[in-house]
Parts: structure tokens; C-alpha cells; sequence
């Protein structure tokens, strides 16, 4: 286990290296100046281009810029200047990871349990619903899924408000609108994963001393259906969290999904390359913290990977 522990932290870093390096030379090859408006002459943008160093030839602008990172430095915002872009995301990631983990909590709740209930009535009328939903889950973006219950719930019946996060009961449609697409997907993870232990030996031992379908699934059945879902929480809630930029847009949150959004459209550099560097951290510390769990909660994964 610790050979594989370090193994994934040093895969983590060159992973890391490699995104910043080709985030940072794709930026560059997109045409367009950071400075260049109607309100700012030649010589301005000229003087703002040296300010920033953004004049330099592109190879010492990325020897720089992979210097500061090393030493934990993601820059200046280039339309906000004074901010740094640590302050930015520091500032800013708060409402988006509170609504994020919410999202989270409510689509392995809501997942597992569809696919037990779904498992436990295997091809009848609860099992065909939960498909059902499933399969809408996974099919209808969350964009289209936030914009129709904000206009339904918020416009015309007026039950929840259509923007902000001001109390609990602002984060029911967001949030609904994030864990859809992982709502139905585990849910076909529990689901398969379920039908296929019920089939096993100790099952129907279990079966054979009496016990209640319920106590089965949750007891002995539960255990072991659920690994498939532990592999996928990790990128799940990467995802999630990462993944609410539009979401936040949609119900004008004030979240770093806005100033991910705000700043591709300013052209910001250190900004786009801060966020996206700082999503890449979590979407990969997530799926490292996964497949530590995954080895812990089926102790053959511990010989496998080395422990």
C-alpha cells in the first residue's frame, strides 16, 4: 500500500506539470490580446504587455511561469489587478464546494438507494421506474435540467428563488440539477452490482436461515454491491464539484465557476491556467483518495497494489 501511495502521489505531479505545460502553450495559440479594447491605445496595451511580461519570447514567459508555480505562485489577475489568483480562489471556491458537497451527499443517498429498491424488485413496476428515471438522469444535461426547474419552480410557482444561495432551501434546484446525471448513474451502478450479489452462495444461505429480504441486501448484500460505487465517488465528486460551473452560472451563484467563466472570456492567463490547475488538483486527489478507499473496503485490493 505505501509503494502504491507514492507511486500515485509522484504520477500526480508529473500529471500536473504535463496539464500546466500544454494549458499554457494552447493558451498562448488562441489568437487575441488580453489588454486590446476601444478604450485602451497602443501604447497602453504596449506598456501593459511589458508590466505583465507578456512581451518576452514564449519560451522564458513558460521557464517563468513554471518557476513561480513551483514555488506555489499562480500570478496576478490581469483584469483585476491587486488580486491575486490564490486570493480568487481562496475567496471564491467556498459556495461552490459547499453546494458541491451537498450535491454529493444527496446522489449517493438517492443513487444506492434507487438501485437497492430496483435490485430488490427486479424486473416489476418499482425496478421499471428507477430504470426509467436512470435513463433520464443520464440523458438530459444539467444545464437543461437546471433551466426548466428554474422556470417552473421559481418562476411560475414561485417556491424557491431563482438565484443566490442566501438559505437551505436555495440549494434544493442546484442541486438537483448536479447530482441528476450521478443520481442515475449509480443507480445502474447499484443496481447491476446488487443483482449480480443476490445470486451468490452466502445470499442464499442467508436466504435459507430466514432472514428478511432487507436485512439480506442491507446486511450481507450491501458490502459488497457497493465497491463499484466507491470506484466512481471519487471522479463523481471531482466532477460534481468541479462541474458546476454552469449550474452556478444558471443560478447566478457566486462561486469560482464564475470567474472560470469570466476569465476565458477576458482572456485572463493566470487566472484560466490557476483554475484549471486547481480543479485538475482535486479531480485527481479525489480519485487517489477513491482507490485508497476501494482497497480498504475490499481488502484484496491491498495485496494488488502492493500494501
Amino acid at each position: 500500500m505505501f509503494r502504491f501511495i507514492v507511486r500515485r502521489l509522484i504520477n500526480i505531479v508529473i500529471s500536473l506539470v504535463v496539464l500546466a505545460s500544454a494549458t499554457f502553450f494552447l493558451m498562448k495559440a488562441v489568437p487575441g490580446n488580453p489588454f486590446l479594447n476601444e478604450k485602451n491605445s497602443q501604447a497602453t496595451i504596449d506598456a501593459m504587455m511589458k508590466y505583465y511580461g507578456l512581451d518576452k519570447p514564449l519560451w522564458q514567459q513558460y521557464l517563468t511561469y513554471m518557476k513561480n508555480l513551483f514555488q506555489g505562485e499562480l500570478g496576478e489577475s490581469l483584469k483585476t489587478p491587486g488580486r491575486f489568483v490564490t486570493d480568487i480562489i481562496s475567496q471564491s471556491f467556498g459556495n461552490s464546494l459547499k453546494l458541491g458537497l451537498v450535491a454529493v451527499v444527496v446522489s449517493v443517498i438517492v443513487g444506492v438507494a434507487l438501485g437497492m429498491i430496483a435490485a430488490m424488485y427486479n424486473r416489476k413496476l418499482i425496478d421499471k421506474i428507477a430504470v426509467f428515471v436512470a435513463i433520464l438522469g443520464i440523458s438530459i444535461p444539467n444545464f437543461v435540467v437546471g433551466s426548466v426547474m428554474q422556470y417552473l419552480l421559481g418562476v411560475k410557482v414561485t417556491w424557491f428563488n431563482v438565484a443566490g444561495l442566501a438559505g437551505p432551501m436555495d440549494y434544493v434546484l442546484p442541486t438537483i440539477a448536479l447530482s441528476a446525471l450521478p443520481i442515475a448513474f449509480i443507480t445502474r451502478l447499484t443496481r447491476s452490482s446488487m443483482l449480480e450479489v443476490l445470486t451468490a452462495d452466502y445470499i442464499r444461505t442467508a436466504k435459507a436461515k430466514g432472514l428478511s429480504p432487507m436485512r439480506i441486501v442491507l446486511r450481507h448484500g450491501l458490502r459488497n454491491a457497493i465497491l463499484p460505487v466507491v470506484t466512481y465517488l471519487g471522479p463523481m465528486s471531482a466532477n460534481v464539484i468541479t462541474g458546476s460551473v454552469v449550474v452556478e452560472k444558471i443560478y447566478a451563484i457566486a462561486g469560482l465557476g464564475k470567474f472560470f467563466t469570466d476569465s476565458i472570456a477576458n482572456r485572463d492567463y493566470p487566472l484560466i491556467m490557476g483554475i484549471t490547475l486547481f480543479y485538475a488538483v482535486i479531480l485527481m486527489v479525489a480519485r487517489f483518495l477513491a482507490d485508497i478507499g476501494y482497497a480498504l473496503v475490499d481488502p484484496r485490493m491491498k495485496k494488488s497494489k502492493g500494501g
